[in-house]
């Protein structure tokens, strides 16, 4: 038997109270190299959905698919995101990184092995590839932040002067 009811979830811990002003302070620190890392901002979220896929935080996934569709991204590829391998709406660079964000995401599984990261090599330089693999560390730290305190889903909304990108190519 389907119990369709829906159970609040309540919050925690309010990590926007300035009482944890230095560590979000330093999560938010993370971000300022990746927005100058010349990686694109549709990947960036594409990254940062993905893994919020694989760890089940609906807060991020709530938000960064709203800044993807704020960068251009298109629905189709979000929708299909989980699904990646199976259809042919990503570059092969976008494929490089979601596989590289999947694998460091599930690190514990088997590591990061030498022929993904040489898959890498042809898609991105040495500093790209730790400009995403910071990417991929710090959406897995606001995950394990936004589930362990139980952040509210569905109000956030994108900034109103971030700037959205052409749309991506499928």
């Amino acid at each position: 038997m389907v119990n369709n009811k829906t159970q609040a979830i309540q919050p925690r811990i309010n990590f926007t109270d300035p009482a944890f002003s230095g560590i979000i302070k330093a999560m938010y620190g993370l971000e300022g190299p990746l927005r100058n890392s010349g990686l694109e901002p549709t990947l960036r979220e594409l990254v940062k959905t993905r893994a919020s896929q694989i760890n089940g935080c609906a807060y991020c996934i709530d938000m960064h698919t709203k800044d993807a569709r704020a960068q251009g991204e298109t629905e189709q590829r979000l929708y299909a995101l989980n699904a990646w391998r199976e259809t042919p709406f990503y570059t092969e660079r976008e494929r490089a990184a979601l596989e590289w964000t999947e694998q460091l995401t599930l690190i514990a599984d088997k590591g990061v092995p030498d022929e993904l990261y040489e898959r890498m090599k042809e898609h991105f330089s040495e500093a790209e590839i730790a400009h995403l693999t910071l990417a991929v560390v710090q959406i897995n730290g606001w995950n394990r932040i936004a589930i362990s305190f139980r952040a509210p889903t569905g109000s956030y909304q994108p900034a109103q002067d971030q700037p959205a990108a052409a749309t991506a190519s499928a």
